[in-house]
């Protein structure tokens, strides 16, 4: 650098001092050489600040600011007269991804970018989709209802029902809250030993003693649906209706249920007891297993949602018990009205989904992901089918076979690997490569380690990649422009990777266990920056997306 100023201040010297050397000239070459001089300075400090911060920049995404959320203004903008999606919903993709929504618009948003809607549906349409979605969450209403009082029959005959209520019985040994849940899956579980605990895994939906199960009173003008605006008179089904529907739910769950217990039968897990593969599998009898588990988390339920919904946190006393006494709560009278409804709609939609999916059930865990959709939407059948949407990527997270985590462990180690080979040499010295330590991010899709707000930000976008996806536009309008980070099914496990590769000195450099590495990274929680996440999981979705495939 300093040869090259020399180099010119000698040119410039020699070509006009050269014939004669006036006192004039000599002051202007003094000049220019100060003045080349001070640029090939401020030239060197650029080189400086460039060099010292090319391991942080490396692309678009790294030096832009965080743009404004997508507003009102704006989202009323994206549309037609008719009330379809302008340009199949590129821009408002676009817009998401670089800002996140804002939260008065949530609710219209969040169904658009979860598959309720079609991109290309009309007003008219989506109104026709709601009232069918309405009518299908409460004929699983019904379903829940019917299943719980067969259990509650079944424990009469048997006269074995004595106190039994829903609820009771239960202590925290028997199913662990959803702050510190305790893990169900045999293989990966097995392989770590203790570390699950550490890691937040998921529970296991075992059998529990019959002195423990639900007993519901066989009241006909309950319904169990929590709508507030729904009298359960209005969705009961009449006494004509009720052999269709019972054929009909005898159809569905007996079908379901033989396709769970072959899927289950199928998955390899030599550390089960022998006398478990003998049990019937029942959907009934693991209704009333998820049931329970529901009803313990969502009394258990933490209260970071409430300043985020001003009209669920104000809810009164009358519809709170209202909301309970639908789904059965019980024990809840140590919390407050609001908590007491939160956790009735908890029960409900959670109930809901598990005769919706009863491969998957439910697991501890699932409720952490629908609390921010229950926050967001205010009528219950509404977030159930948003709640669905989320469900079709999470649920391979819920899977007691374990594919899907392991298959996003795996991706999570590649990226790190491909990223920097000497953090990924220190865990296969740790026998860490597995990245086993953020099975918890994983699982809960770092509902742990952001706060409230953060965690809806990183949803939006992963959920604006997703949707993208959906509707073919990743390869069309973002695949030609490398460096705007095309959209990816797999966002998620690229910003798992940035959140261990910002803490790669420490790792390397102090942790020489398994067991600190996950302290480590449960201990993020309340000290990330979503947007510096996201904008490093881009980076990497840059420079190794066709690396990882």
């Amino acid at each position: 650098m300093w040869g090259w100023v020399q180099r010119v201040v000698s040119s410039l010297g020699g070509g006009v001092g050269g014939g004669g050397g006036s006192g004039i000239e000599s002051r202007w070459d003094v000049s220019v050489a100060v003045g080349v001089t001070a640029m090939a300075g401020v030239a060197l400090a650029a080189a400086i600040i460039i060099t010292s911060r090319r391991g942080s920049i490396r692309s678009p995404w790294s030096r832009r600011k965080r743009k404004h959320a997508l507003s009102r203004q704006q989202w009323n903008s994206f549309f037609n007269p008719d009330g379809t999606l302008r340009d199949r919903g590129v821009k408002m993709f676009k817009k998401i991804r670089s800002g996140g929504v804002d939260p008065s618009i949530r609710a219209e948003v969040w169904p658009f970018l979860l598959g309720v809607y079609d991109l290309n549906s009309s007003e008219s349409e989506r109104s026709d989709i709601r009232i069918k979605n309405r009518k299908e969450y409460e004929k699983l209403r019904r379903l829940c209802c019917k299943l719980v009082e067969r259990c509650a029959k079944q424990l009469k005959e048997m006269g074995e029902v004595g106190n039994a209520e829903c609820g009771t019985g239960l202590d925290g040994s028997e199913s662990s809250s959803s702050e510190n849940f305790s893990s169900a899956r045999p293989s990966l579980s097995t392989e770590r030993d203790g570390m699950v605990d550490s890691a937040a895994g998921l529970p296991q939906n075992e059998e529990t003693p019959e002195s423990n199960s639900c007993h519901i009173e066989e009241d006909e003008g309950k319904s169990g649906v929590t709508h507030l605006d729904t009298s359960p008179k209005e969705i009961e089904p009449s006494d004509t209706d009720s052999s269709v529907d019972d054929e009909t739910e005898t159809i569905l769950i007996t079908s379901l249920a033989r396709a769970d217990e072959e899927n289950s039968q199928e998955a390899t897990r030599p550390d089960l007891d022998d006398t478990d593969t003998h049990k019937p599998k029942k959907t009934a009898e693991d209704f009333e297993t998820w049931q329970r588990i529901i009803r313990l988390d969502a009394i258990r339920a933490n209260d970071e949602w409430i300043k985020y919904s001003k009209t669920q946190a104000s809810v009164s006393e009358d519809a709170a018990q209202q909301a309970a006494i639908a789904v059965r709560l019980k024990d809840y009278e140590h919390l407050e009205s609001c908590r007491i409804y939160h956790a009735a709609r908890l029960v409900a939609v959670l109930e809901a989904y598990a005769i919706y999916d009863p491969e998957i059930g439910y697991c501890q865990g699932m409720s952490d992901l629908l609390t921010p959709i229950l926050t967001v939407m205010d009528k219950d059948d509404e977030a159930f089918w948003c709640f669905v949407g989320f469900m079709k990527k999470a649920r391979h997270n819920f899977r007691l076979d374990e594919v899907g985590i392991r298959r996003q462990l795996s991706i999570v180690s590649k990226i790190i690997k491909c990223k920097d080979t000497h953090l990924f040499r220190h865990l296969e010295k740790l026998q860490a490569e597995d990245c086993f330590f953020v099975y918890r991010m994983v699982v809960v899709m770092f509902r742990r380690e952001l706060t409230f707000e953060q965690t809806v930000c990183l949803w939006e976008v992963m959920w604006a990649d997703q949707a993208a996806i959906r509707a073919g536009i990743g390869k069309s309008a973002w695949g030609r422009i490398r460096s705007q980070a095309p959209p990816t099914d797999d966002l998620l496990l690229y910003a798992i990777a940035a959140s261990v590769l910002q803490r790669r000195k420490l790792i390397i450099e102090k942790y020489s266990s398994m067991d600190e590495i996950i302290r480590e990274c449960n201990s993020m929680a309340g000290h990330l920056d979503v947007w510096k996440l996201l904008d490093d999981a881009h980076d990497l979705v840059v420079t190794l997306h066709d690396k990882i495939g």
